[in-house]
C-alpha cells in the first residue's frame, strides 16, 4: 500500500456497507406499528429470506463484535427459542399468508448451542409458518469447538445445506490473545462430520489484524485451511471498538497490527487464496470457480446484505430474535437488542421492533450505487441514476469525497462510470463512502478502512 494512501485513508472509520443507510441511523420513530404495516403491504408475489439470531455462547471471544452473551444454563436458551417460535408465528400472521422463503441463515452468538431437538422444532416452526422452497439455502454459523454429532444429524434431517465455520486463526499465540483456543484437529473433525452428513457447502471465516498476528501466521492459517477444502472463505479485518464492546478491552492494543501491517496481511491472504484457485469476490470473500457466489460475481448479480456478500436476489429479509435486523422494500427494522425487552414484547403479543429507518428515493438511489461499488468495484452512474429518475451529473457533484480519490488515482472516472483502480481495491469502502449522504466522519462508530 502506498504510504500516502495509508496516511490519507487508512485510519478512517467507515461502514462495511452491509446496508444503506447503516444501522447507527435507525430511529425509534420506526417501531412495531410501522413494521406491521410494512409486512401487511408486501406484494403477493414477494419471496423472503429469514435471519434468526441466537445470542448465546459458552464463552466470550474477545475479538467478537456480535450481540451475544455467555450462558451456562440451557433453560435460558430453551425459553428464548420458545419466544423465537412465537415471533415467527406472529410475523407470518401479520403478513397474512405463508410467504415463499429462498434463504435461511442462523447467526449468533453460537446457533448450534441449542439442543438438537430444539433446532428441529425451530425448523419445523418455520416450515409451518412459511413456504420454505425445496431449493432453499439453509445456512448455520458454527463454532467447531462445541458442535456435536447429534446436532449435525439434526441439521441434516432439517435440510441444512451450508455451514459457516469460525476459524479466525490457527496460530496458538493469536488464539490465546483472543480467548479462542481451537485446534486444527477440532476444525478438521467438524468438516468431516458435516461432509459425511451431506452438508457440502462449507465456509471458513478468517480474520486479519488480530493481536500478535503476522503475515507468516496468516499464510500458515490459509495453508492449513486449504487442506480442508472449504468452498468459500470470508476474510474480515478485526474491528477494535472497545468503547462499544467492553470485552475487547481484554485485548492489548499494543500488540495489534497497524494499518500497513493489516494491509499486508489482507493482501497475503488474498494472494494465497487466488493462487489456490479461488475467485476473489468483492472486498472480503473468496469462492471456488463454479460456486454459486463466484457465478453471481461473474454475472454481475452479486448482492450485499447483513451477512455480507450473497447470491440472494430478494428484497425482503425478515429478522427474528433479539437485535435481529430486517429489510423490506419500505425500509429497515431492528428488534430490541436486550433479550429481556425482546421477550417481553413478544410475550405481550407485539412485534419486537425497537427502531428502524424508512427509505427515501434518494436513499434507494445511493444504496444501489454503493452496492454496485462494493460488489463490482465500479458503478455506471448514468444507468443507475436513470433507473431512479435522477441525473448522474448531480450525483457526482454531490459526492465531494470523490474528488481526492480521483486525484490520488484510487478512482477512475470515465464519463458517468466510476471504477476503483485494481491496486486500490482495499479502499473500496472509502469510495462507497463518497456517496453516503448520512456519513458523519466525527463519529468513530465503525472499523478502520484498512
Amino acid at each position: 500500500m502506498r504510504a500516502d494512501l495509508a496516511a490519507s485513508y487508512g485510519e478512517e472509520r467507515l461502514p462495511r456497507y452491509t446496508s444503506y443507510p447503516t444501522a447507527p441511523h435507525f430511529s425509534p420513530e420506526i417501531g412495531a406499528g410501522a413494521y406491521a404495516r410494512w409486512l401487511a403491504e408486501l406484494p403477493a408475489a414477494a419471496s423472503a429470506s429469514l435471519y434468526l439470531h441466537v445470542p448465546f455462547c459458552r464463552e466470550m471471544c474477545w475479538y467478537c463484535g456480535c450481540h451475544t452473551q455467555i450462558v451456562r444454563r440451557d433453560g435460558l436458551i430453551a425459553a428464548y427459542l420458545r419466544t423465537l417460535r412465537s415471533e415467527i408465528a406472529h410475523v407470518s400472521e401479520t403478513i397474512g399468508r405463508r410467504i415463499k422463503v429462498e434463504h435461511i441463515h442462523f447467526g449468533g452468538g453460537t446457533p448450534t448451542i441449542m439442543a438438537p431437538e430444539a433446532f428441529a422444532e425451530l425448523m419445523a416452526a418455520m416450515r409451518q409458518s412459511f413456504f420454505v422452497l425445496p431449493s432453499a439455502e439453509i445456512a448455520v454459523e458454527i463454532d467447531p469447538r462445541t458442535l456435536t454429532s447429534d446436532m449435525v444429524e439434526a441439521m441434516r434431517l432439517s435440510g441444512v445445506n451450508r455451514a459457516s465455520l469460525g476459524v479466525q486463526s490457527f496460530d496458538p499465540v493469536v488464539q490465546r490473545a483472543i480467548n479462542r483456543v481451537q485446534s486444527f484437529e477440532q476444525t478438521a473433525s467438524v468438516v468431516d462430520m458435516l461432509q459425511h452428513a451431506g452438508i457440502k457447502g462449507i465456509n471458513f471465516d478468517l480474520i486479519y489484524g488480530l493481536p500478535h498476528q503476522t503475515v507468516a501466521s496468516c499464510l500458515d492459517t490459509v495453508r492449513r485451511s486449504l487442506e480442508l477444502g472449504p468452498d468459500r472463505f470470508s476474510v474480515f479485518g478485526y474491528a477494535h471498538v472497545p468503547a462499544f464492546k467492553k470485552h475487547q478491552r481484554m485485548i492489548n492494543e499494543a500488540v495489534l497490527p497497524d494499518g500497513l501491517a493489516r494491509h499486508d496481511q489482507a493482501c497475503a491472504i488474498a494472494n494465497a487464496l487466488k493462487e489456490a484457485g479461488y475467485v476473489q469476490i468483492g472486498l472480503d470473500h473468496f469462492a471456488r470457480p463454479g460456486d454459486s457466489m463466484a457465478v453471481a460475481f461473474e454475472q454481475r448479480t452479486l448482492r450485499r446484505n447483513f451477512q455480507g456478500y450473497t447470491t440472494d436476489q430478494g428484497e425482503v429479509l425478515l429478522g427474528f430474535g433479539a437485535s435481529a435486523i430486517g429489510h423490506l422494500p419500505q425500509g429497515y427494522v431492528q428488534n430490541e437488542v436486550q433479550i429481556g425487552a425482546y421477550a417481553q414484547s413478544i410475550a405481550a403479543g407485539h412485534l419486537a421492533t425497537a427502531k428502524g429507518y424508512g427509505l427515501t428515493d434518494d436513499d434507494r438511489l445511493r444504496a444501489d450505487i454503493i452496492e454496485r461499488i462494493m460488489c463490482e468495484f465500479s458503478a455506471d452512474l448514468g444507468d443507475i441514476c436513470a433507473r431512479h429518475g435522477a441525473e448522474a451529473g448531480a450525483m457526482l457533484k454531490s459526492a465531494s469525497r470523490l474528488k481526492p480519490l480521483i486525484s490520488d488515482g484510487v478512482v477512475r472516472l470515465d464519463g458517468d462510470r466510476i471504477a476503483v483502480a485494481k491496486d486500490s481495491r482495499f479502499l473500496v469502502r472509502s469510495v462507497a463512502a463518497a456517496f453516503d449522504a448520512h456519513l458523519d466522519p466525527a463519529k468513530q462508530l465503525h472499523s478502520r478502512a484498512v
